[in-house]
């Protein structure tokens, strides 16, 4: 996922390499558009979700290998798979062999194009009829399931990766550290958004949102990747508004340099969610807005790591 390179500070001495990819499926539904804007910023990596709004994983043979065609073609790679395994809306009492039958196909998918990391969660959280978390979890059944899951990437050579969203594991850093250790090899992909965006789920309700710098300190040993995004929650309404990154309320910037400083070894993936969010259909725009509004959201990524002390330069932040 990471290559040597040079650092293009005046000393010009080797230094390590952070670089930046993005759910460019945000930027266009074709696997055109998402190369387009990835070029038109200077970037190398995608991190894959959907094209043509079907998970790479669920592409049937022939549009996975004109997809790979595609990216090998343009010199674009891969840094992470971003499944819908176990994700917040996927039941944990689901048909667990129908998951199994995903998890080998991703496996197969993952070493055609030397995937490294994969995004998963951990089913979504149990609720009464006015959505408060019940306190039966399914813990048990939860954590055994994804045991399998984990155990069967592992095996494969390949690091899963479990994202705090609005699943199990993203109720609280508290859940998160729970299930880290029922579910051994398991790592985290960090969301900057998510804690400050996610009701904290220890204390009473109304929920107050999860404290994004608090939840960092906790898990920041366990993270292997980030996703950078950022906004508003109102507890009250649940309304959320994201923003460019430094500009909602997620405390991104002191979260990134805090990784930057502490040897964060990973690679950054940005997430924009403000001309589309890939679980809310409503949120769409045009694709002219869509496309441009991403390649903002990198440039200002690149703004925000400059901001920190870093140098950035064709796609890679040099701490």
């Amino acid at each position: 996922m990471r290559e040597p390179s040079t650092s293009p500070s005046q000393m010009g001495e080797v230094s390590r390499a952070l670089f930046l990819s993005g759910f460019a499926d945000e930027a266009a539904n074709d696997l055109a558009g998402q190369i387009k804007a990835l070029k038109t910023l200077g970037w190398k990596y995608l991190e894959a979700r959907s094209i043509d709004g079907v998970n790479i994983h669920e592409l049937d043979d022939q549009a996975f290998e004109k997809a790979c065609t595609a990216l090998e073609a343009e010199g674009i790679k891969i840094n992470c798979f971003g499944s819908t395994i176990a994700n917040w809306g996927t039941s944990v009492d689901s048909d667990f062999e129908k998951t199994m039958n995903t998890v080998k196909r991703a496996i197969s998918r993952m070493q055609r194009l030397n995937v490294p990391l994969i995004r998963i969660m951990s089913y979504s959280v149990i609720c009464d009829e006015k959505k408060r978390p019940l306190p039966d979890q399914k813990e048990e059944k939860r954590f055994r399931q994804l045991r399998e899951i984990c155990g069967a990437f592992l095996e494969a050579g390949i690091t899963p990766v479990h994202e705090n969203c609005f699943n199990y594991g993203g109720m609280s850093w508290e859940h998160t550290i729970k299930m880290l250790e029922a579910v051994p090899g398991l790592k985290l992909v960090y969301d900057t958004g998510n804690p400050g965006l996610t009701p904290d789920f220890r204390k009473p309700y109304p929920y107050p949102n999860q404290d994004s710098l608090e939840v960092w300190e906790k898990l920041k040993a366990h993270v292997v990747h980030i996703h950078i995004k950022d906004g508003r929650r109102d507890p009250a309404s649940g309304e959320e508004t994201y923003f460019y990154p430094g500009e909602g309320d997620c405390e991104v910037k002191k979260i990134l340099a805090d990784a930057i400083h502490s040897g964060y070894n990973g690679s950054f993936t940005i997430e924009p969610h403000m001309a589309s969010v890939f679980h809310d259909a409503s949120v769409q725009s045009s694709p002219e807005h869509r496309l441009n509004n991403f390649i903002e959201y990198g440039k200002k990524t690149g703004e925000l790591f400059r901001n920190i002390g870093c140098t950035v330069k064709n796609g890679a932040v040099y701490p």
